[in-house]
């Protein structure tokens, strides 16, 4: 979100996050420790249409709201 950390979210629950920011709404979808891009209002899509990631490093961009999903390594404090 143009540089903010919205939030940080375990792969192993299952999850519906929507994001709403300057009247544009993303949804991302955790299941099954995959994290995919289930909506947006932006006019390509390209981000809906990506698949699923699941892997250190691997993001899902949607660059006309300026919102980047991205797997980071294990983080001890979900356990």
């Amino acid at each position: 979100m143009d540089g903010e950390h919205y939030a940080y979210y375990p792969l192993s629950e299952d999850r519906e996050v929507e994001i709403s920011q300057s009247n544009h709404t993303n949804k991302i979808t955790i299941k099954d420790s995959h994290v995919s891009m289930t909506f947006s209002d932006c006019t390509n899509q390209d981000c809906v249409k990506h698949r699923a990631v699941s892997k250190n490093g691997e993001s899902i961009i949607c660059l006309p709201h300026k919102l980047i999903v991205e797997i980071e390594g294990d983080d001890p404090s979900f356990d």
